[in-house]
């Protein structure tokens, strides 16, 4: 074969062989683009299935945390009665199908409903997860601590509303940022005391997850997308077991609430009507003094309902927060113990 046919030979060979490389190395580059893009959405599409999920789970503890703090504001009443009752007895540890519930100190109870009252007034404005960091933290730890001092050296029960309420915020978050604390921002989604530096709802975690981005190489993107994904899928199962058990425990509060609203009338009308003769324990019917009796009982659970901390830190990972079954469980069957024994006495 001439010499010429056998150049064009190898030239069309080379030709057909470079035509081939570039369309497999054209297919890679799609296959690595269409890959990033992949990762890329599913990774946006885990972000806001987080975002959702933290949003939904931080409402629904707000509802609890503000219920709780005016359970414990509306205690002031049931203060005043009854110190009006002279010669009552020393109510001691009451005992609900073998489970022993602590009876509350009268100087905790005045401490909690001020402080609780205090810091109301500022969550109407307050960010999304405030109240909800109360009901974490125990709402009565944030109730006391709001008759505290804040960093300025003012009384905090004297600022009132948001004041107020950033005032425990503070406190709750370690401190002020100049004093090397968290501030607010901490307080809004601390544990509270015991816990301090936790996020109530794992929000640094979501934070950083939320806003990382994926390297440019489309492996790596993927494998990040990944642990990312994985990392969420464990976060929004907390959220979800956080959320379902708050609700849970709010429904539980509300219908213990309800019978103590019911209950607490009652002992109204009955210190009301021996106030004219000296309001004395003596004096009191069996009827009556099983009225004050059953309140007392209902103070009590719902005090220590408030005493809860819902989220703890975790032992075995710090990087988690555990929903805290455990003392919700113990609280919500005394609630329920207490409850049905009022109505059977009713």
């Amino acid at each position: 074969m001439p010499i010429p046919f056998l150049i064009a030979a190898a030239a069309i060979a080379a030709g057909a062989a470079g035509v081939g490389l570039g369309a497999h190395g054209a297919m890679k580059m799609k296959e690595a683009n269409d890959t990033l893009k992949s990762a890329e959405e599913r990774n946006k599409k885990n972000n806001m299935r987080l975002e959702m999920t933290n949003k939904s789970t931080c409402e629904t503890m707000d509802v609890l945390g503000k219920n709780e703090m005016e359970v414990l504001a509306g205690f002031s009443e049931f203060s005043d009665l009854i110190e009006k009752i002279k010669n009552r007895p020393k109510f001691a540890n009451i005992n609900i199908n073998d489970a022993s519930i602590p009876v509350f100190d009268g100087e905790d109870i005045k401490k909690a409903s001020v402080g609780a009252s205090v810091l109301i007034g500022g969550l109407g404005g307050a960010a999304l997860g405030t109240a909800g960091g109360f009901a974490a933290s125990g709402a009565t730890t944030a109730a006391v601590m709001a008759l505290g001092t804040a960093s300025t050296g003012t009384a905090i029960s004297t600022l009132g509303g948001v004041a107020a309420t950033n005032a425990t915020l503070a406190v709750l978050g370690g401190g002020t940022i100049a004093a090397g604390g968290g501030g607010v921002a901490l307080g809004t989604t601390v544990l509270g005391a015991a816990t301090l530096g936790v996020g109530l709802l794992v929000g640094g975690a979501i934070f950083s997850l939320t806003g990382s981005k994926l390297s440019d190489k489309a492996d790596e993107a993927y494998w990040a997308m990944r642990r990312n994904e994985d990392k969420i899928n464990d976060l929004c199962s907390y959220l979800n077991e956080l959320q379902n058990t708050a609700m849970e425990y709010n429904l539980t509060l509300m219908q213990t609430r309800s019978l103590y609203a019911s209950y607490i009338n009652r002992m109204r009308m009955i210190v009301q009507s021996h106030e004219t003769s000296g309001v004395n324990w003596h004096d009191f019917s069996e009827g009556e003094k099983l009225v004050v009796s059953n309140v007392v009982l209902l103070v009590n659970v719902l005090y220590n309902m408030c005493k809860v901390q819902l989220v703890l830190k975790s032992e075995e990972n710090p990087e988690y927060n555990v929903v805290n079954q455990e003392e919700i469980i113990k609280a919500s069957q005394a609630a329920n113990n207490a409850f049905a024994q009022v109505m059977m006495a009713a």
